[in-house]
């Protein structure tokens, strides 16, 4: 009981701490609902469209790019705001049809359509494969209908209305997409990669900041004064910790509520993702008293604390996949528990994966929270009995 009052004590106290709730809190809100907002999990292709002219044929190549489900498509009144939104990455291409196009086809000319795009060469190619796509049905409903009526004669309208109900009722080739190395390192996409990850990264910067709550306990004298009552010294080491694993916890379930439903992330197996979220918000509760018993000062802790997460973090796969880095560095970055814990959110989230899959995962990761919070609770039992 007296630990669970220890426990509510400190929260009432974080709740009041105006800096800390930032960091513990807003901060985390904000850069999820920056990266939730620019990082897309759908497959579409952004394609801005100008069009000079809103002539039949020119409608009709918007509206068939309109319905394609692999495009999203905005029209852009001028050529000039199209490219500030190309540019400032809001588009992925822009689609100009040019004046007199209606014009050029009936007459059986050719037109070329240009195609802007971004600076990335696969975005690049995937527009130029959805749009070039398109076109060619749109020029080959245009040219049959060309084509009959040089040699059989009629109305272009007519023509071109009889080789779209043709069109329509031939058959397609349909391209299927399918993972077949279901072992193989792949990544979850966009967000689904962000929100784990900015999960085990804030838990444990936050956790090494918190260290400065207890440093300012034993500068203000609030231990020595606990312990002036009939409250054991392990009792007070027992009421931080589940001070700081509550801490932990609720920041865990904040990230994963926003994650889900703001931006639609889905966690993969709940026991495996509640398991893992445990298992971390324990290593972030040993590094959180530890940093309480090595630095002297609250100033210390919250500088070189979240330095230190921020370095762990790049390690271990937290800032980048270490998919894309060499070996060697894969290595290296498997010494922090960071990269243990994103891969096991890698084995949920893009395996389907359970606690059988995450079994190695969890299990470093709870050697690591039984050492941390082993020297950290000897540490400050000292610290209270000095």
């Amino acid at each position: 009981m007296t630990a669970l009052t220890i426990m509510a004590t400190g929260l009432r106290r974080l709740a009041r701490d105006r800096t800390a709730l930032f960091f513990m809190v807003l901060l985390p809100i904000v850069i999820i609902l920056v990266i939730g907002a620019t990082v897309r999990d759908t497959g579409e292709i952004r394609i801005g469209v100008v069009a000079a002219e809103r002539t039949p044929l020119a409608t009709e190549l918007v509206t068939d790019l309109r319905q394609s489900p692999a495009v999203s498509v905005t029209d852009y009144a001028g050529e000039s705001e199209a490219r500030n939104a190309l540019r400032r990455n809001e588009l992925d291409a822009v689609l100009i049809v040019p004046a007199g196009l209606d014009g050029t086809l009936r007459s059986g000319g050719t037109v070329t359509i240009p195609l802007l795009g971004s600076a990335a060469q696969s975005i690049q190619q995937a527009a130029r494969s959805a749009v070039s796509g398109l076109v060619a049905r749109h020029a080959a409903r245009v040219e049959a209908a060309r084509f009959t009526v040089d040699n059989l004669g009629g109305t272009f309208d007519e023509r071109l209305a009889t080789a779209t109900r043709l069109q329509a009722s031939v058959g397609t080739v349909t391209v299927r997409t399918e993972t077949v190395d279901a072992t193989s390192d792949y990544l979850p996409l966009g967000f689904s990669y962000s929100a784990p990850t900015m999960l085990v990264l804030f838990v444990f910067i936050n956790a090494l900041a918190g260290g400065a709550a207890i440093i300012e306990s034993r500068r203000l004298g609030i231990y020595d004064r606990v312990c002036a009552a009939p409250i054991r010294p392990h009792d007070i080491v027992f009421g931080e910790t589940l001070t700081y694993l509550a801490v932990a916890l609720l920041q865990s379930l904040l990230i994963v509520g926003i994650g889900a439903v703001l931006f639609g992330v889905r966690w993969g197996d709940p026991l495996a993702a509640a398991a893992l979220i445990t298992v971390w918000a324990l290593v972030g509760t040993g590094t959180g008293i530890l940093a309480g018993t090595l630095f002297r000062t609250p100033e210390q802790a919250g500088a070189i604390g979240p330095a230190i997460g921020i370095a762990c973090g790049m390690l271990g796969g937290a800032m980048w996949p270490l998919e894309i880095v060499p070996q060697t560095m894969r290595t290296i970055g498997h010494i922090t528990p960071h990269a243990w814990a994103i891969d096991g959110w890698i084995e949920i989230l893009s395996r389907g994966g359970g606690i059988p899959q995450i079994a190695t995962q969890l299990t470093v990761l709870a050697a690591v929270a039984l050492t941390l919070l082993t020297i950290a609770s000897i540490r400050l039992g000292r610290r209270l009995t000095a």
